[in-house]
């Protein structure tokens, strides 16, 4: 079957499923402090927030990755080479992840400010009133409501970010993406392979739709009770 490529191709999505979940780890990170930030009244954080979402959603994915993959790499060794210590070989799989998580952090920093600005104010007064502390309101109160509203533009973002894992391909890793050109060229059958991807992509995203479909009904219990 694919010509005895099958396993390698199973190897590869093993490898792009880590990215992509790595990714959206460290860009839920990154999308709750830059959120924060771009909220507080401090503009020390504010502004350098601001700067983070403005500039990385104004560059193309694949300028971001090449920039920082490569020019990282140099800028790298060029510190090394001025203390002396041998040459760094920056590792593609984690290259792929930090670049993603970073791009997609300043989507996730949006998205998390517009679900934390949608929960009434009064609320958070209230739990304050009652005598809860700041964690309590936050963990309690605000946690839980801003999900439920941030959870249809993390679904969104998360199935861009799946599809951009294919991205990794272009600086050397292994990724379904990557073997499935190398078997395309090697066995003069671009479409057999290429398809193949296409239905890992289209597999991963539909259980990852199921998945969010299902958490927002999770997080909606509530307000259909309060509808009915």
């Amino acid at each position: 079957m694919l010509h005895g490529y099958l396993p390698s191709l199973l190897d590869g999505a093993w490898v792009t499923l880590r990215v992509a979940v790595f990714s959206l780890l460290l860009a839920l990170v990154l999308g709750l402090i830059g959120a924060s930030s771009r909220l507080s009244p401090n503009p020390l954080l504010r502004l350098p927030a601001t700067l983070y979402t403005t500039v990385v959603r104004g560059i193309p994915d694949l300028v971001m990755m090449l920039l920082i993959f490569y020019g990282g790499q140099v800028g790298i060794n060029l510190v090394t080479d001025a203390l002396g210590l041998e040459y760094v070989d920056v590792n593609p799989f984690v290259a792929g992840i930090l670049t993603l998580g970073f791009i997609f952090g300043a989507y996730f920093t949006e998205t998390f400010r517009g679900a934390f600005m949608a929960v009434p104010a009064g609320q958070l007064e209230a739990g304050r009133a009652y005598g809860m502390s700041r964690w309590q309101v936050f963990h309690r109160v605000l946690f839980p409501q801003m999900l439920r509203y941030a959870l249809p533009g993390l679904g969104n973002n998360w199935q861009v970010m799946q599809k951009s894992t294919a991205l990794v391909s272009i600086i050397g890793l292994s990724d379904i993406t990557w073997l499935a050109d190398q078997a395309g060229r090697t066995t003069h059958e671009p479409f057999l392979f290429y398809g193949v991807v296409c239905v890992f992509y289209l597999l991963m995203t539909a259980v990852s739709g199921l998945l969010f479909r299902w958490l927002e009904r999770r997080y909606s219990v509530g307000m259909r009770r309060a509808a009915a």
